[in-house]
Formats: C-alpha cells, structure tokens, sequence
C-alpha cells in the first residue's frame, strides 16, 4: 500500500452516484472510513443498494442534497452538467467540485494496481482477473462497471495488497489511473461524440501505456505498436475449443474450462489470467479459479423463461462488435431459433454504425430493433436518426429473416409475448433500459 487509507475525516457527495463507476467509487470511499452521500436523477436499485450500506442517498437533484460542513468534497459524474443545481450549490459555498478522475487518481494510489482498458471486453475481464484474486485468497479491492455475480457487488476494498479496476477510455479517467499493471483488450472507435477518429483514440491508448511497467495487450500489432518498444506480455488463445456455455483452451500448460460463452471471452479470460499471474498468482492455481467465474451483471446474463419455455439472456453489448460477439456466443448454446432484440444507445453512435449493428443483427433468426434509449445526448440534435435507421439495415443483410421494428418497449413486449416459443434463444442488447424488457419476458426461473 502506498498512501493512507483511512479516510475518516473526509465527507464526500457524489452528483450520479447511481451510475456503474460512481456507485462502486462511492462504496469504497465508504469502506475506507469517510462519510459518503450521493444523489441520482431517479431511483433505482443501485441507490437502494447504496443506502443499505449506510449510504445516505436522494433521488433527484437539490441543493438541499449537499450536506451541511465547509469541509466537502463533491465528485461529480461526467454525464452531470455544470448546471447541476448541485453543484451550482457547492460552488456557491467555496466546496471542493472534482471530477470523478480526480477521485480515481487517489484511490489507485492507496494499493498496487491493475487497469483494464478497451473498447469491448473490459468489464468481463475485470470482474475475471478480481475473481481469481478471490478464489485464490488474495481478497483483492476491485471497481466494476458492472456487478461481479459472484458476490453481487460492483465494488469493495478487501485487505489483500491488489486493487483491480475498469478503465474508462470514454471520458479519457483512465489516464488519471496509477497503474502498475494495464491490460488492454481491444481499442476500437466507440465513443464518436468524444473522439474524432481513431487515430485520436489510439493516442489516448498510447499514453495509457506508456507509464505501467507491466502491460498485457494482444498480440497485434497495431496495438503492440503503441507500447513504442517497450516490454509487453502478448497475449492470445491457443487450441480453443467452443462449447455449449463455455470453452476450454491451453493456458501456459494448463488447460482452462470456462463456464461463460463465446470466443471472445476466451480472450478476455486469458488476459485476465496473465494480469494474474502478474500480481503473484501461479499458473495452476489461476487456471482453476477462472473455472469459477460465472459471469458480470449485464453480460450474458441469464435472466429466466418466458411462459411458452423461450430462454431469455440479457446482454450490456451496444457496439456492433459486441453485438455480433454475443449472437456468436449464444450459437454456441444450439438454439432452434435465435431472437436478437436491439436496443440503440446514443444518437451519434446510430447515426454513425447503423449499416454495422444491421449487419451484426442479421446473424440471428428473428431480429427486433427498438427506439434509441436516450443518453446524454438529445433527439433534435439528431434529425432523422432513430432506431429504424438499424432495422433497415439488418432488413437489407438478413437474407428475408424477418426484421420487426418496434419502437416502444411495451409493443416489443407485446409482440415477443406471442412469438416466443420453446426451443428459442432470445437476447435482449442494449447499454439502456431494455433489461426490463428482458425481466417481464423471463415470466419463469431457468432450471
């Protein structure tokens, strides 16, 4: 451990703090002793969470929010405005507004680090590598952008010498990040609205791993060139064999069974266990507690029956290339027929990638497109994008399977109600709220 970490003379108040980063910050922040509020647009189930930890928590934003004490700290979200009355508030009064980076800096310096960035991939490969950690006894701290199934937790601080965190490329946090190791998954241009290009996106992933000693990126290389020569563990799959559910492959003489889905988990799966080996943990002993890993919250999730005996799997994928990742996975389970329903994120990211989500959805059977889940941004910057734009795209890919378009979430629900049938897979995509479509679909427990 590098710094103090007892935080007991600090108050802090997080504006978003029900969004996947700051809940997790927040919790730690508790963990380590300080007295920890927050408040969110709405309220949800992250906020009940918060609050049976002892979190004091408001839904709504006020001024009335920010605690009383000159000695205040505010963490802001990055989807919050400067115009939040909150934080208006906290600048009336002279308080400390950081943003949540500023925060993310003084947590990775309390213990050894692992950073895990890329486009896709890294939330699995995070809750992965803290996973072996835990079966292996080391109690490791980790901060999720999802919830690790294994403890139903995004986040905690353990007592062991590691701290596991996800890497956010978006707001560009992740360089605020001390780490001793980075892992990378993939780099990929997600985030249109923030980057112009992936020549700039590549540069923000340069200087990511220009500092850690440790890096582990995969072996190619236009990834290995941005390490600019420096010593890199290159990772990449050997002998993998797809089962249904799961895989199994070579790992440093050791043979690796997962018991989550698809290609692309394998490759999560061997980063993960190469940042393990990096923080102290032996080969052998790695290998078996990866086959404990059950999966993230919102990453192939098994959410349950519908009445007629469909299975009903939810899914974070919002990016054609995790889109088709995930159809890919779910193949692997020999539906007799596979529903994909798609749920758009961002205007820009539509707007941008409809021809790829079109192409990536016309892999299943039966496709439905809904209406983009707004975030961040706002419709009438947007003229003419909205989710038909990627249902007539997989229309034109699908090969006459059929492309239902269904705007709202309560005619999805009616439509799939009536089409659903025993023997069908049906995924429901999207970084919204299309999970409750998932929840009311999934009528029954899975066996």
């Amino acid at each position: 451990m590098s710094g103090a970490s007892d935080w007991s003379d600090r108050q802090l108040h997080f504006v978003g703090i029900g969004g996947a980063g700051m809940s997790g910050w927040a919790t730690v922040a508790a963990e380590l002793g300080a007295s920890v509020s927050g408040s969110d647009a709405n309220d949800s189930a992250v906020l009940e969470a918060l609050a049976s930890r002892g979190i004091a928590v408001a839904s709504g934003h006020d001024a009335a929010n920010l605690p009383a004490g000159s000695g205040l700290e505010v963490v802001r979200s990055s989807a919050i405005a400067d115009g939040n009355v909150e934080l208006v508030a906290a600048r009336e009064r002279g308080l400390r507004v950081m943003e949540r980076a500023e925060l993310l800096d003084e947590l990775t310096a309390l213990r050894s680090t692992i950073a895990v960035a890329g486009a896709h991939g890294k939330t699995t490969t995070t809750s992965m590598a803290a996973q072996i950690l835990i079966e292996c006894g080391r109690d490791p701290g980790y901060l999720i952008g999802g919830e690790l199934r294994s403890t139903g937790r995004n986040a905690a601080w353990g007592s062991g010498d590691w701290l596991i965190v996800e890497a956010d490329e978006s707001d560009r946090s992740m360089l605020s990040i001390n780490a001793d190791v980075a892992v990378v998954t993939n780099i990929e241009l997600d985030h249109h609205a923030n980057y112009g290009s992936l020549s700039e996106l590549r540069e923000v992933f340069r200087e990511f791993l220009s500092k850690p000693e440790q890096v582990v990126i995969p072996d190619a290389a236009e990834i290995l060139e941005l390490r600019g020569g420096l010593p890199a563990i290159a990772f990449k799959v050997d002998s993998l064999e797809l089962l249904p559910g799961g895989s199994k492959f070579q790992w440093r003489g050791e043979q690796v069974q997962l018991r989550v889905p698809g290609a692309h988990n394998a490759a999560n799966a061997v980063a993960a266990l190469e940042a393990a080996l990096l923080a102290g943990v032996e080969p052998a002993e790695a290998a078996a507690a990866i086959g404990s890993f059950t999966g993230a919250g919102r990453r192939f999730e098994l959410l349950g029956k519908t009445s007629s005996g469909a299975v009903v799997i939810d899914d974070y994928a919002h990016h054609p290339t995790e889109v088709a990742a995930t159809i890919a996975a779910a193949r692997t389970l020999e539906p007799e027929r596979l529903v994909a329903v798609f749920q758009p994120h961002l205007f820009s990211r539509t707007e941008r990638l409809a021809g790829e989500f079109g192409r990536a959805l016309a892999e299943a059977d039966l496709i439905c497109v809904v209406d983009i889940y707004e975030a961040r941004e706002r419709a009438e910057d947007f003229p003419g994008v909205d989710g038909r734009l990627i249902a007539a795209a997989a229309a034109d890919a699908a090969n006459g399977r059929e492309v239902l378009w269904l705007p709202g979430l309560a005619l999805a629900r009616e439509q799939l109600g009536t089409r659903l049938r025993r023997g069908d897979v049906c995924l429901v995509l999207g970084a919204g709220d299309v999970r409750s479509l998932g929840e009311d679909l999934a009528v029954e427990p899975s066996s």
